[in-house]
């Protein structure tokens, strides 16, 4: 069965840093589809992460390309298999310089933080219950 892959794709202002980033947050490079405009991060088998230059960006986009300090142009939430592991993933992105945002979001059935990583993008992680989300 064919498995639908997500690619995003985002503007960094050091690729270099961002690949140091998002290493350090346990994610590997694939060598292959990256060069020295862009990086191929691979959060997971079906979850890819492009970071771009923005020469590299520019290329594929005829609109303005928004600044994620300034402006949010996507939310990325990602799931974690427990809270302790959405703990463990926000603080690597803090420890790898990355910055907590926003508020730590509790509803006992559901946990989640985010974090932004070296150019502002937002990450959220989320874990939910496997109970509540059978039903």
């Amino acid at each position: 069965m064919y498995e639908q892959m997500i690619f995003v794709n985002l503007c960094v202002s050091d690729l270099d840093a961002s690949k140091k980033f998002f290493t350090e947050l346990g994610y590997s490079i694939n060598e292959k589809f990256s060069d020295d405009t862009a990086a191929s991060v691979v959060i997971s088998d079906a979850i890819v992460v492009m970071v771009l230059t923005k020469e590299k960006y520019a290329q594929f986009t005829k609109k303005e390309i928004a600044d994620p300090r300034k402006t949010s142009e996507v939310l990325i939430a990602l799931s974690a298999e427990s809270r302790e592991k959405v703990d463990e993933l926000v603080e690597r992105a803090v420890a790898a310089g990355g910055s907590v945002s926003g508020e730590t979001q509790d509803y006992g059935f559901m946990y989640g933080r985010s974090f932004d990583d070296l150019d502002g993008h937002t990450f959220e992680v989320v874990w939910m219950d496997p109970a509540a989300v059978e039903g």
